[in-house]
């Protein structure tokens, strides 16, 4: 009988993923910064070999073991609290096309999430002039491109109902293609899965 036991590569991936995980649902670091602490709290200043890094999933579902294990009490009340208030925010935003992406989709928001959406507008200014008119002090960062050549989002941050809210502006065009195939839902399908999930 062949009983294969993990590598130390496999360890040492998993070790990777557990840690960033802790370091997302504890302090809210995005996947990437939570990837390189964890790289350096566990490898110093070696240089990873590529084989070792866990990729998002592996570290997504790290992130949903640790919300389970530590926050079970908590944390779907909070995600819920989150996916009403994006309901409500894309129902205003409803002109510009929303979509919801990242942890408050796929249930792995903890107290430290913000919601991000993906709206699409002719121009950038046509959502920052709405907002405007809305009374919305937002702060306007770059993102990085959305395609080779292209030129970076333009991304809208601002608290809205004491929750921090991004949100990256796409061209009218883009709404068309999913580029990378990012996991996104519009407003219809977001309020299917909170059916979806209703105890």
């Amino acid at each position: 009988m062949d009983i294969s036991y993990p590598s130390e590569t496999d360890l040492l991936r998993a070790e990777i993923a557990a840690a960033a995980a802790r370091m997302i649902a504890e302090d809210g670091a995005d996947f990437g910064t939570a990837k390189r602490k964890a790289v350096k709290q566990l490898l110093g200043n070696s240089k990873p070999r590529g084989d070792v890094l866990p990729d998002n999933a592996e570290i997504e579902a790290e992130v949903r073991l640790y919300n389970e294990l530590f926050f079970g009490d908590t944390q779907p009340a909070r995600l819920l609290h989150l996916r009403e208030l994006a309901v409500a925010l894309m129902t205003e935003l409803e002109q510009f096309s929303p979509y919801l992406v990242g942890a408050v989709l796929n249930g792995t928001a903890g107290n430290h999430s913000d919601i991000h959406l993906h709206l699409f507008a002719e121009s950038p200014k046509d959502v920052e002039i709405y907002l405007l008119n809305k009374n919305v002090q937002f702060e306007v960062s770059e993102g990085a491109r959305q395609r080779p050549g292209g030129d970076p989002l333009e991304i809208v941050s601002f608290m809205w109902r004491n929750e921090g809210v991004h949100l990256s502006l796409h061209a009218t065009d883009d709404l068309r293609g999913n580029h990378g195939k990012i996991e996104r839902a519009d407003l219809a399908a977001l309020r299917q899965l909170m059916k979806s999930e209703e105890p």
